[in-house]
């Protein structure tokens, strides 16, 4: 897409990024007639990783009226997911948990490009290959945001003011990296994120076999992860390739030049079991791998009177359960709340903003309790954790217990779940909800 004309030197709010928590903030606050102009750095459609949605994500793309867009693109519609944990094979079905419309593996250049454009459709002003530099927030009442306009032959610099900054720039984490708020979740285990792209891949279905990739529209697959000596892989099949990922102890690969990681990306796609057998058929694509070290973190400050930080500019979380783009969509309907309540009544901006911050801490530190277990704790509110399992409802709740219980980092989810009175109830149904138990799988 392209982004023509001026930048306004003034607008309401200001949305930095275009990802899917950018461009849905944009979309919600154009819908209520606000003035919203969004700065993206890139041109759209860009690479990005992240192609698992779990079927949660179809209730706030409702509320975008986004969801008949996505429909029609045809995406691959994922029933569950297959893991292979210590050597135990479990399988969850989203459908025995209530949920009637399917998960999805996306591309996500054309997802992410989908909702960007809906959000302009929607009165939304954007703008890419503009980059966010900095904010200045001298002004309480007027924050200014500066940029660089790299659309020309020459780089230009401006600025525009605003009443509200929305920081959704991803995990550059501009508003976080400005005020030093930014934290690595403190581990003994550091991990980093290797993915990559293979064509030909077959993949593993609902029904536990194996496919030929041509098949992933009519034999719907399930998003496949694996454990193995030095941290977990998954392979996510796409319509036209397959996204694989290895997450992986830090010092595995320290010292590595591209050329060095994509060999040892390679070589432990080979090694590893199952993972192998669905790509023995497949090609890599050359130069597809990217590379991510900052895998884990948290900002201790995510909002404020004139500011939210939402997506992975608030916070990252291991990507073990596909909570990534839920917790950039909840997130967003959240800040985007506060700030319609504060344009109708500014006395109460701090009120709203601090709501916000709970609200949006919660879900974080939910979904870091859930993904990281034992390894990753600190960032998280243990309260406001047992607070949202109180609140969730019953299928949905049991859905992310019984996915906690697919890894070997449970033990302190569950902790959350007995003190907060949960576990018992849901212990008595573990039969009839629990994953299904394979004894293999038929690569």
């Amino acid at each position: 897409m392209q982004s023509i004309g001026e930048i306004p030197a003034q607008t309401d709010v200001v949305v930095i990024g275009g990802g899917p928590a950018g461009s849905s903030a944009a979309t919600y606050l154009a819908q209520s007639g606000i003035d919203v102009l969004l700065l993206e750095r890139q041109a759209f459609p860009r690479n990005q990783v992240g192609e698992s949605l779990i079927p949660h994500f179809w209730k706030f793309t409702d509320l975008l009226g986004v969801s008949e867009k996505i429909e029609s693109e045809g995406f691959v519609r994922k029933s569950g997911g297959i893991t292979v944990w210590n050597n135990q094979i479990h399988q969850i079905t989203f459908s025995r948990y209530g949920y009637s419309r399917p998960g999805l593996h996306v591309e996500r250049d054309v997802f992410d490009r989908l909702l960007l454009e809906h959000a302009q459709s929607c009165g939304a002003r954007v703008f890419t290959e503009v980059s966010a530099a900095s904010v200045d927030f001298g002004d309480a009442h007027w924050p200014v945001v500066h940029f660089i306009d790299k659309r020309g032959a020459d780089n230009t610099q401006g600025s525009v003011r605003c009443r509200y900054v929305i920081d959704a720039s991803g995990h550059s984490c501009l508003l976080a990296s400005q005020f030093g708020t930014r934290r690595q979740i403190s581990s003994e285990l550091k991990f980093l994120a290797l993915w990559g792209y293979f064509t030909k891949s077959r993949y593993l279905g609902a029904d536990r076999n194996s496919h030929a990739p041509e098949k992933c529209l009519e034999i719907r697959p399930v998003t496949f992860v694996m454990s193995y000596e030095h941290g977990w892989v998954w392979h996510i099949m796409l319509r036209e390739k397959a996204s694989i990922g290895v997450i992986v102890h830090t010092d595995r690969i320290r010292g590595m030049n591209k050329a060095a990681r994509t060999a040892f990306f390679q070589q432990t796609c080979r090694d590893l079991p199952h993972l192998r057998d669905l790509l023995q058929p497949a090609s890599f694509i050359p130069d597809s791998l990217q590379f991510r070290p900052d895998y884990s973190y948290y900002a201790t400050r995510i909002c404020g009177e004139n500011y939210y930080c939402i997506g992975d500019a608030a916070a990252f979380v291991d990507p073990v359960f596909s909570h990534g783009v839920q917790n950039a969509l909840y997130n967003t309907a959240v800040a985007t709340l506060a700030i319609k309540e504060s344009l109708k009544n500014s006395r109460l901006r701090k009120r709203y903003s601090q709501l916000c911050e709970s609200r949006m801490q919660q879900f974080y530190g939910f979904s870091r309790a859930l993904s990281l277990g034992d390894f990753g704790a600190n960032g998280v509110d243990r309260e406001l954790v047992k607070t949202m399992m109180k609140a969730l409802p019953e299928l949905e709740l049991e859905l992310l217990l019984v996915a906690s219980a697919m890894t070997n980092r449970s033990e302190n989810f569950k902790q959350l779940a007995r003190e907060a009175g949960v576990w018992d109830d849901f212990a008595e149904r573990a039969a009839v909800t629990a994953p299904d138990t394979i004894a293999s799988l038929s690569l």
